[in-house]
């Protein structure tokens, strides 16, 4: 029998076929041929910078996102084209976005990743500024062009929350992740407002769309000079077991059992609809919901009324930037006494903020300051999820898993989320049409648009439900991740040669 003094120094192996949850500890290198890596130190203030600029490249991606929103009704005039096939843009974006997501989660978990953010955002810059360039004859090229903007987001987006999980961990992690987070909502707030003010100075929707690439460029040569590398699993382990990147299969089963992933990513996928569809539409909504009551005259020539992008989005930033803050500090405050409390709050969340999306539906029709103030309310509340969100991921996942999770989680919420929502709500609205298609009246036009979004609130609900059921797991789940990353999960039964 082989002497306990000689036997190997365990390091961590996630193959799914042991009898441990998630993965193993395996021994079968002996020490003097184990590869010594050394890890240099990142210190606290180039962690900072970092941080920094990709929650700048955070915010130019969503401001790009929602420009197109924000001058939506000038599009529609520009290429007379109808809500359905309007609804199109976001979904083609999305859905480019959400199929290539898992590739480059996939490489992020095994190659530089650096160098692939740098790849899409350059594809980002490109095709963005392409896309300015259409001529109203060639609507098609347009969504072309909008579909390759999505291959560029994937990249950044399912790449840089990984690195800011290896640049700090705990609390301290948590709030940057809220910081890069909370340019969600402000990146989207914007988007709308500076869309609607190039295109009306300019009196030229196509000027909109040049302006987040102008400033992409920037943005590269930071990510270029002043963005780490970090070993994944570095803020973590702390000299823990070694951590092994597996091949993807084993990756996607380890995930499946992952019970909090799992139905944390429903919940995710359940607000994606909900705020892809509010997002895309709410001021087109408006502007109707005003002509209805009399308050405008519609649109028949460039430039159309900013006004509602302008009140949106600055809803839409506002009501972020607090939303972000008050979710991370009242998990802060919670987290430790309840171990479940991120969950129970994205649950609270979403079940708060259905009703009053659905009162500012209803009453959009009658008040449009009553309908802002619920949409106010229920932004808000559905803002305190964003940066819990993608802690409870890095958090149940383990590192060299990070990448793939995030691919996936985009995926899945993209592909039943907002890549149909949008299309869904334009597609509703104009089925219904054929039951008054001799009366176009500004009333008509409003409501068939108001019965479709009367969706999205019971979605909201469905997705609460889905966060109260990650809550029963998020426990054990971050426990078996946390074992895993530090080494001290137990090993299965050795069977040596030397022992029998």
């Amino acid at each position: 029998m082989a002497s306990n003094q000689h036997r190997p120094k365990p390091r961590l192996s996630l193959r799914s076929n042991t009898t441990v949850p998630y993965g193993s500890m395996s021994s079968e290198q002996p020490e003097s041929e184990a590869p010594s890596v050394q890890i240099t130190p990142i210190s606290q203030r180039r962690s900072y910078i970092a941080v920094a600029v990709l929650c700048y490249i955070n915010l130019l991606n969503y401001m790009d996102r929602y420009t197109i929103a924000g001058v939506l009704i000038s599009i529609q005039k520009y290429f007379k084209i109808s809500d359905s096939t309007s609804g199109l843009l976001q979904t083609v974006f999305i859905f480019s976005f959400m199929l290539l997501a898992p590739v480059f989660g996939y490489l992020g978990d095994r190659y530089d990743r650096k160098l692939l953010m740098i790849v899409g955002l350059i594809v980002w810059i490109v095709t963005t500024l392409g896309s300015s360039f259409v001529k109203e004859t060639h609507f098609w090229i347009l969504v072309l062009t909008r579909a390759l903007v999505g291959t560029g987001e994937a990249s950044y987006s399912t790449i840089a929350p990984t690195i800011i999980g290896d640049l700090f961990t705990g609390n301290q992690r948590t709030l940057m992740i809220s910081f890069f987070y909370i340019f969600i909502p402000v990146g989207s707030g914007l988007g709308y407002i500076m869309g609607a003010t190039i295109a009306n100075a300019t009196g030229d929707w196509r000027w909109a769309l040049r302006f987040s690439p102008a400033l992409g460029g920037l943005g590269l040569l930071l990510l270029v000079f002043l963005i780490p590398n970090p070993p994944r699993g570095a803020s973590d382990a702390q000299g823990g077991a070694t951590l092994e990147s597996t091949s993807y299969k084993e990756d996607v089963k380890y995930l499946l059992k992952n019970r909090s992933f799992v139905w944390s990513s429903l919940g995710v996928t359940a607000m994606a609809f909900v705020t892809g569809a509010l997002a895309f539409w709410t001021p087109s909504f408006l502007s109707r919901a005003q002509v209805k009551l009399g308050l405008r005259l519609p649109c028949n020539q460039e430039p159309c009324n900013p006004l509602d992008s302008y009140i949106f989005g600055g809803i839409t930033v506002v009501t972020g930037v607090v939303g972000v803050f008050l979710g991370t500090y009242i998990s802060k405050k919670l987290r430790d006494r309840f171990p479940n409390a991120d969950p129970l709050i994205c649950a609270f969340g979403m079940l708060s903020s259905s009703p009053c999306f659905f009162i500012a539906i209803i009453l959009a029709g009658t008040s449009i300051p009553a309908t802002y103030t619920f949409i106010a309310i229920g932004e808000l509340l559905l803002s305190l999820n964003w940066a819990l969100l993608a802690d409870i991921l890095l958090y149940v996942v383990v590192p060299t898993r990070r990448a793939t999770a995030e691919a996936l989680q985009i995926m899945v919420c993209h592909l039943l989320g907002d890549a149909g929502s949008p299309y869904l709500i334009g597609a509703i609205s104009d089925a219904l049409r054929k039951y008054k298609p001799d009366s176009p009246t500004p009333s008509w036009e409003f409501y068939r648009l108001q019965y479709s979004f009367l969706l999205c609130p019971f979605i909201g609900i469905l997705g609460g439900l889905f966060f109260l059921t990650t809550s029963l797991y998020i426990k054990e789940d971050r426990k078996s991740a946390e074992l895993l990353t530090s080494g001290q999960a137990p090993a299965p039964p050795e069977t040596s040669t030397e022992s029998l």
